[in-house]
């Protein structure tokens, strides 16, 4: 239901505020072309206020060292499978006031790429694939990333929409989730949107530039 997908969002954003803890920084190794995010980077790829423009900010860009809590949240299926070698987890929320949308964007950052693209496929088909609602259907994003997937069905009993996306970017793995209350406050092209804004923004961190990514611009 649509309102369970509110409370998971906020819940997700009120442990992350109430927990946030350190980390060390660290940089990619072996063969990998990306490098491994700091903590401090991950918070930054997050969406903040400026970068989402008539958005309201419900809970501010906050990235955690990974540990049992956020495993529990970040990768929920048998084990935690999916988090192995994971460094930080990072979320941040939004609302849109006009349409009554809300969107969660979520990271997990890996020590390698080979770390993140082992998780990817266990994390979109154990979980997060699911999170689109009932019926929903794939989606393309277009070329972003470096692996990515999308679903938009229905989030609760009067056919309101939610979304999901997940997208890998180098030793990142990047999470959109996005619903209404009313028919019409998401659609397709404006979660593929959120979606680029996110990964742009994780790109620029392993490229070792400032974030900056936004809507529209």
């Amino acid at each position: 239901m649509i309102m369970t997908f509110y409370r998971w969002c906020a819940a997700t954003a009120a442990v992350l505020l109430l927990t946030g803890c350190g980390g060390g920084a660290g940089t990619g190794g072996g063969k990998d072309k990306a490098v491994a995010l700091t903590r401090e980077q991950v918070r930054e790829t997050l969406p903040d206020g400026e970068a989402m423009t008539g958005w309201s900010e419900t809970a501010r860009p906050t990235a955690v060292g990974m540990d049992r809590l956020h495993r529990g949240q970040a990768c929920p299926v048998k084990d935690n499978a999916g988090c192995e070698n994971s460094r930080f987890y990072g979320v941040s929320t939004f609302r849109h006031d006009d349409n009554a949308a809300h969107v969660s964007f979520l990271v997990i950052a890996y020590d390698s790429e080979q770390a993140a693209r082992e998780a990817y496929d266990v994390l979109w088909d154990g979980y997060y694939s699911r999170r689109a609602g009932q019926r929903a259907e794939t989606f393309g994003l277009g070329p972003i990333g470096d692996e990515r997937d999308a679903r938009f069905g229905t989030s609760g009993f009067h056919g309101e929409p939610g979304a999901v996306t997940q997208t890998r970017v180098g030793t990142t793995l990047l999470w959109t989730e996005a619903a209404s209350a009313g028919k019409g406050g998401i659609d397709t092209d404006g979660v593929r949107d959120l979606a680029t804004v996110l990964a742009e923004r994780a790109r620029q961190a392993q490229d070792g530039d400032t974030p900056s990514a936004r809507l529209g611009g």
